[in-house]
């Protein structure tokens, strides 16, 4: 699949977009900086997640282009990987 067709992906760059626009608002009105600093957390924990996503996605396609569609044990494997690589 491609990362433009990843709906999940979309949603959570979307996501972190309107959280970066809400940050910048705060910033611009003189917000309250620990507010505004908990606010910046939420966007990078966002987009780490987005990109967990995206590098796992590239993995999984790959695999694919050589081996051919995955095995459900597999593709399981690639999900503990996915979890793992979140601490990354």
């Amino acid at each position: 699949m491609s990362h433009a067709a990843n709906p999940d992906l979309l949603n959570r760059l979307r996501r972190a977009n309107g959280h970066l626009a809400g940050i910048i608002k705060m910033v611009e009105e003189g917000g309250d900086g620990l507010k505004i600093a908990q606010q910046m957390q939420a966007v990078v924990s966002a987009l780490d997640k987005a990109k967990t996503l995206i590098v796992t996605d590239h993995i999984e396609h790959h695999l694919e282009e050589l081996i051919g569609p995955l095995p459900g044990p597999v593709r399981a494997d690639l999900a503990k990987l996915s979890e793992f690589a979140k601490y990354l």
